[in-house]
C-alpha cells in the first residue's frame, strides 16, 4: 500500500508531485505506475510507456 506521503517530495519550501496526474480527472488524482503503463484508478485512463 502506498502512503500519501510517498507521492510527494519536499524540497525546501517546495512540494513536488512524484506521480503523473490524470489528464481526465485533473489535480489530485494520480496515475499508478505499472511498469509498462500508467493508469488512473478512478476513470480507467491508461497510457502505454514507450
Amino acid at each position: 500500500m502506498v502512503r500519501k506521503s510517498d507521492l510527494y517530495k519536499v524540497d525546501g519550501d517546495k512540494l513536488e508531485r512524484k506521480n503523473q496526474i490524470c489528464p481526465r480527472c485533473g489535480e489530485g488524482v494520480f496515475m499508478a505506475d505499472h511498469g509498462d503503463r500508467v493508469a488512473c484508478g478512478k476513470c480507467g485512463y491508461t497510457e502505454m510507456k514507450k
